[in-house]
């Protein structure tokens, strides 16, 4: 774990608010994404470990930050499942992370039954140094960033434009990545969105 720490803690500081974008205070659109690696996971009944340049083998990885304690992402928890079947198969690896260190329901064991209970399609972690989230500027839960597969940055902030699904009328996320997958340029006013929800606590 020690390694994790510090190499995430380096990327945190590398990652200043120069290269900051509008709503996120320290990652921007294009940058490179901030490398991780041996943060503990599930992945259905068994244990993984997430490791960036493993996941930048897809086409698309679409980072979360989730906590099972926030009622935001209950709210998102049935879109991100679908979301994460609708591109399977289609080259986009899906991969749900928490950084909440608080809440008992948030740690390896909650999400391992999070997992279980919901049937989660995608690899979900948990990073007790917190370090992912700062590298990422994460603050609110659920948050989204979509990495190509040069570990470029092309998409950060929220999944849609409504926390009530009934109401949504713009698909932030599905246009990133599919714009990604087609080769595409997303359209810089599209590229980055105000994260909504809970908000991360950092203690470390």
């Amino acid at each position: 774990m020690r390694k994790i720490v510090l190499s995430l803690a380096v990327l945190a500081l590398v990652a200043s608010p120069a290269l900051a974008g509008k709503f996120n205070k320290v990652i921007s659109v294009d940058q490179k994404a901030p490398a991780f690696t041996g943060i503990p996971a599930v992945q259905g009944e068994k244990e993984a470990t997430l490791n960036l340049d493993n996941l930048a083998k897809d086409e698309v990885v679409v980072l979360v930050f989730l906590a099972n304690h926030c009622p935001v992402v209950t709210a998102y928890e049935d879109r991100i499942i679908d979301f994460s079947n609708d591109y399977k198969g289609k080259g986009v690896k899906v991969v749900g992370v928490c950084v909440d260190v608080v809440n008992e329901q948030d740690k390896l064991p909650g999400i391992k039954q999070r997992v279980k209970d919901k049937g989660y399609p995608f690899v979900y972690g948990y990073d007790d140094s917190q370090q992912i989230g700062k590298a990422y500027g994460a603050t609110n839960t659920p948050q989204f960033v979509v990495i190509d597969k040069n570990k470029t940055i092309r998409y950060t902030g929220a999944m849609d434009d409504s926390q009530n699904e009934g109401k949504v009328t713009k698909q932030y996320l599905r246009k990133a990545v599919d714009a990604v997958l087609a080769g595409e340029t997303i359209d810089p006013n599209e590229s980055e969105t105000r994260a909504v929800g809970c908000g991360i606590r950092y203690t470390r």
